[in-house]
């Protein structure tokens, strides 16, 4: 699902001076650096997946979740709902439209560092709009520390205590916590999340384990082909 207009110009308004946006990928494959890199499938869809930022191969391709560790994330997900090994890329992709796909920052930084706490809330209220007044489904799958805790920007100490006590359990993979995620101008909802540790390969200590993980979250969750949208279940 593509940003309406406005949703657009917010991004991009809110990218134009912005530094450490890796400007020499985007132009490598001519890419505009400006434009926001998400995979919104449909609104109803049930379940969001939540990372930190893009890399390069999203950059190429325009879509998030696409490098190495966002391919894992998706062939994962793929032979869970059709019990068969993807093909190719291209049939990895096809999965953007079953689920909701977005990062803390929708943009490639230089050296793929992690943006700035002040980079990530500058793009929270756009993010959050997206979660509040786009996205209709509850539970979000998110991957890595980053992602988990950007639930807590903006809002109440307490949330914010809730958040970094639960991921300093030993558990926080296997259980999920429900939040409100509240927006300045007063919107909120009840979402779930279901933490994961990041999917990148250079995350030694859970890049072998992750498959099993996510896999249990989708058992868990009750991922099904006929459970991808609110209004089948």
């Amino acid at each position: 699902m593509p940003l309406n207009a406005a949703r657009l110009a917010a991004f991009r308004a809110a990218a134009q001076d912005l530094p450490g946006i890796d400007v020499d990928a985007y132009a490598a494959w001519g890419k505009d650096p400006l434009d926001p890199i998400l995979g919104l499938g449909a609104p109803t869809r049930r379940i969001a997946f939540f990372g930190r930022d893009p890399g390069r191969d999203e950059v190429r391709r325009g879509e998030p979740f696409i490098g190495a560790g966002g391919q894992l994330v998706r062939r994962v997900v793929y032979q869970h709902l059709t019990g068969h090994h993807a093909a190719d890329v291209d049939t990895l992709s096809a999965l953007t439209n079953d689920f909701f796909w977005i990062n803390t920052v929708p943009y490639k930084p230089v050296g793929n560092k992690a943006w700035s706490m002040a980079v990530k809330r500058r793009f929270q209220p756009l993010i959050s709009d997206l979660l509040l007044n786009v996205w209709r489904g509850k539970t979000v799958i998110t991957l890595g520390r980053e992602a988990f805790l950007w639930f807590g920007i903006g809002q109440p100490a307490d949330t914010r205590a809730l958040l970094d006590a639960f991921w300093a359990s030993d558990d926080r993979f296997v259980r999920t916590l429900t939040i409100f995620l509240e927006a300045p101008e007063g919107r909120s909802r009840t979402l779930t999340l279901a933490p994961l540790p990041h999917p990148s390969p250079l995350n030694a200590v859970w890049y072998a384990r992750f498959p099993g993980l996510l896999r249990d979250r989708l058992e868990a969750l009750e991922v099904r082909r006929d459970t991808l949208d609110i209004r089948g279940v």
